[in-house]
């Protein structure tokens, strides 16, 4: 069992008073708007040092430790909406930890910094039309002219893409073909051939802004490379790693708040003269339900300290994710399905969650993309 601090309760119960005054009321207004204002809510959370729990002081983080990211997701995915805890963790755990563990003192000053502190938002730009799960087909070109990169091409279903302030890009930097030829760059948003060419209209996450870029003759440093160039695609891994480990803790938190509710509400809602609750069938179906969940949850734990400890955590990351995706889509059906006809009314939160849910399924690597990675990692695929 982890051991959690008291600092930790305290940081539980900092983020969680937080996210219900300043994220729960204005779900309502986020989701119809398609995006959150995230240039004033990260403002308002770097206040409170949650921008960057584990980052060097040096460069305005907090120097915590992995467990304290746990507590930050879990909260966020408790209050919710899922958008708005997904475009909090690419700020925090997507479009950072390569800059943070890999880029410059300078660029880390420029970039880093800002993001931290509130003043930046940020974004991290891979998928591409072409070119989603296989990392290695992207076209986004990085050509060196000089001292400059000039960058062509365009990235899809960029989280937080319309009100970026810089996006870390993985494009191609060289002709050699597969893994080495991809590399890491800072892109100013506003750099002159730079576009936001629309905003996605999606099924679910609507609180979050998720974009299509494109790049016409972009220039910028070379110097804002992010480590060494031709490793970025080895640096993307890694930083995807961070992502599926949010992505798992944000699930853990939604899934329990959304058993949670159903269950009171079926202790309220009566039918033939008692409340559903009653139903055998209905609550054991719940605790199921919950009993897979706390096996998530410790299994999340038993990542983080393995992250903590400094060790591999790749499968853990993997397996992770991949069984949050499905068992929220689970928990989402299952709650709309107990609540009837009214959980299928747009003004309840289950037909929100029902949206949401696929996207565990999807972000950070698909669960057919897990399972091939597993298979390789298990030896059940050459």
């Amino acid at each position: 069992m982890v051991a959690f601090s008291d600092e930790h309760h305290m940081l539980r119960r900092l983020v969680r008073d937080f996210a219900e005054k300043e994220i729960g009321p204005y779900t309502v207004a986020w989701e119809a708007n398609g995006s959150f204002p995230a240039h004033e809510l990260f403002a308002k959370m770097a206040a409170l040092g949650l921008l960057g729990l584990e980052y060097d002081p040096a460069y305005g983080g907090q120097g915590a430790d992995h467990l304290c990211t746990v507590v930050l997701h879990e909260e966020l995915g408790r209050v919710g909406p899922a958008g708005v805890a997904l475009g909090i963790a690419v700020q925090t755990d997507m479009a950072t930890p390569s800059l943070h563990h890999f880029g410059s003192d300078e660029l880390k000053q420029r970039y880093l910094v800002p993001a931290l502190n509130g003043e930046a938002v940020c974004s991290v730009a891979v998928t591409e039309p072409d070119a989603g799960s296989d990392v290695t087909a992207l076209r986004t070109r990085a050509v060196r002219d000089g001292d400059d990169w000039v960058i062509n091409g365009s990235k899809h279903y960029v989280t937080n893409g319309t009100q970026a302030d810089w996006i870390c890009l993985l494009a191609r930097t060289s002709d050699e073909p597969g893994y080495g030829g991809l590399s890491q760059i800072v892109v100013p948003t506003d750099t002159p051939g730079f576009q936001v060419q629309r905003r996605l209209d999606k099924l679910g996450m609507r609180s979050s802004d998720t974009a299509e870029l494109t790049f016409t003759d972009l220039r910028v440093p070379a110097s804002n490379t992010i480590g060494t160039p031709g490793l970025g695609f080895y640096q993307q891994m890694s930083q995807f790693q961070n992502e599926r480990l949010a992505l798992g803790y944000i699930a853990v938190g939604a899934m329990e708040t959304a058993l949670t509710r159903t269950a009171d509400y079926l202790k309220v809602r009566h039918a033939f003269g008692r409340p559903l609750i009653d139903n055998q069938h209905l609550g054991f179906t719940l605790a199921e339900l919950s009993a897979r969940l706390d096996m998530l949850r410790q299994y999340n734990y038993a990542a983080a300290e393995a992250y903590m400890r400094g060790e591999d955590v790749d499968r853990f990351a993997t397996v992770g994710k991949l069984q949050a995706g499905r068992l929220a889509r689970e928990i989402a059906a299952t709650c709309l399905q107990f609540h009837g006809a009214v959980g299928y009314m747009e003004e309840m939160w289950t037909a929100r969650f029902f949206r949401d849910s696929p996207v565990w399924s999807i972000g950070g690597g698909t669960d057919e993309i897990m399972l091939y990675v597993l298979s390789r990692l298990d030896g059940y695929h050459a």
